[in-house]
């Protein structure tokens, strides 16, 4: 008879126990961009904590403004006579906006398609001003990437923040900062800063952060964020409370069938 119960019991109950072993991941499966133990990251050098000169590369937007006599009049590049640009008087906020194509050109007015990617934004300047001059008297010419970003990652699972750069001297912390800081949920001592290369044999270097302690955090947040930098505050392993969350379903089924197994055996 007891055999007989125990078989009925574990028909009802086996069928429970492997739904939870499916369906309960305590690994914390929105953890991204794992790192074991073992993993050799970059080191921060000085040079981390010096903002580097942007370069021009493919895909970025250019605000574009040109000025005559050494910046005193502002060249009027909408109105057109004769394909010169006549000088207009009034000085404009904004200048006008270009998106360098895959090969890293751009088509601008009056002289066409030109190539800038790899120059820096002084060396794109006064290309520019040499191209300028067989049209203008003395051009002056100001350039500004303006589509700059990095991604941020808090430590709250599911968000993330694209932040756009104004200036070349943002640091790791005012980055945090701006991003709205670290998460209640994020390791301040486990931050990743990714960045890219230009070296095809190591096209990433990935930094590891401690903002946990004052000797380190103080250095390291010193770090200068450069464009399409991912920087990604590990999240904290929430193993227990996911776990509970996961088997309180399983468990309240359990429940319900041994209730009814111990019904089924009560009826003659």
């Amino acid at each position: 008879m007891k055999k007989r119960l125990f078989q009925r019991f574990a028909f009802f109950i086996v069928p429970g126990v492997l739904l939870f072993l499916n369906s309960c991941n305590v690994l914390n499966p929105n953890i991204m961009l794992y790192a074991d133990k073992h993993y050799q990251f970059d080191t921060l050098g000085k040079d981390t904590a010096i903002a580097k000169e942007s370069r021009l590369g493919p895909n970025d937007i250019i605000e574009f403004r040109l000025f005559a006599n050494d910046g005193f009049k502002l060249i009027d590049i909408i109105s057109t006579q004769n394909g010169v640009g006549a000088t207009a008087n009034v000085m404009m906020r904004q200048g006008f906006e270009y998106t360098l194509d895959d090969k890293g050109a751009a088509r601008l007015p009056i002289i066409g398609e030109e190539t800038l990617s790899g120059m820096s934004i002084r060396e794109a300047e006064n290309f520019l001003e040499k191209r300028y001059s067989e049209f203008y008297v003395k051009p002056f010419v100001i350039l500004k990437i303006i589509n700059k970003r990095i991604i941020i990652f808090t430590g709250e699972p599911g968000q993330a923040k694209v932040l756009s750069l104004s200036n070349n001297n943002t640091t790791v912390l005012e980055a945090l900062a701006l991003a709205g800081g670290i998460s209640a949920d994020g390791k301040a001592f486990n931050i990743k800063l990714i960045r890219s290369t230009n070296d095809p044999k190591h096209p990433k270097k990935v930094y590891k952060i401690d903002l946990s302690k004052i000797e380190t955090g103080l250095v390291q947040g010193a770090t200068i964020v450069q464009s399409n930098d991912i920087i990604y505050v590990e999240p904290r392993r929430q193993i227990a409370s996911k776990a509970l969350r996961e088997i309180t379903p399983v468990l309240s089924l359990t429940t319900s069938l041994i209730t009814f197994f111990y019904l089924i055996t009560r009826i003659p």
